[in-house]
């Protein structure tokens, strides 16, 4: 049974996604973080700290770069004193520049399909720090820019692993 606590992070953090994916704007997202709120999208090291980052990270990087179809789907979510941890699905199609994943890459029309974990942590009613991770082989791989058949990583295969744990594994292994 969740707690009242529990759900009003719950009810935060929603707030906080859907002002970033759906409504887009910039200052109502940061209105669900405090003054001393950070992003690190750890994999490229994107994302910002503090208010003044954060709005122009919002509002020039973020929200107005994230593609019209993207989609998450939700595979868990742990809810605990101060922290709030999402396992998901992330799925768009790169027809767009996206720096705050792919610094410095030109769309390539490929569709991506990534596991995705946010750990978010709460202090005082706001949203303290994002802390976001992903695979950025898998991204690459899906992108056509790493060949997998020449390393150990994998495509679309890791979401759908994740997805269905009855998929088979190891098969890298035997390669």
């Amino acid at each position: 049974m969740q707690t009242e606590h529990e759900a009003a992070l719950e009810a935060l953090w929603t707030l906080h996604i859907k002002y970033e994916f759906e409504t887009g704007h910039t200052e109502d997202t940061l209105a669900t973080m405090g003054d001393d709120a950070y992003v690190n999208h750890i994999p490229v090291l994107t994302g910002g700290v503090g208010k003044t980052q954060l709005r122009e990270f919002y509002a020039k990087h973020f929200i107005p770069h994230m593609p019209p179809d993207t989609e998450m789907t939700p595979i868990s979510r742990t809810i605990g004193r101060d922290r709030l941890v999402d396992e998901m699905i992330f799925k768009f199609t790169h027809t767009i520049r996206m720096d705050w994943m792919l610094p410095g890459l030109a769309p390539t029309g490929r569709r991506v399909e990534i596991p995705l974990v946010a750990i978010v942590h709460f202090r005082e009613g706001k949203l303290a720090h994002e802390h976001i991770y992903w695979d950025q082989a898998s991204v690459l791989v899906q992108l056509g820019l790493l060949d997998p058949r020449l390393l150990p990583v994998a495509g679309v295969e890791s979401a759908r692993k994740a997805l269905n744990p009855t998929l088979p594994s190891n098969s890298m292994m035997t390669r």
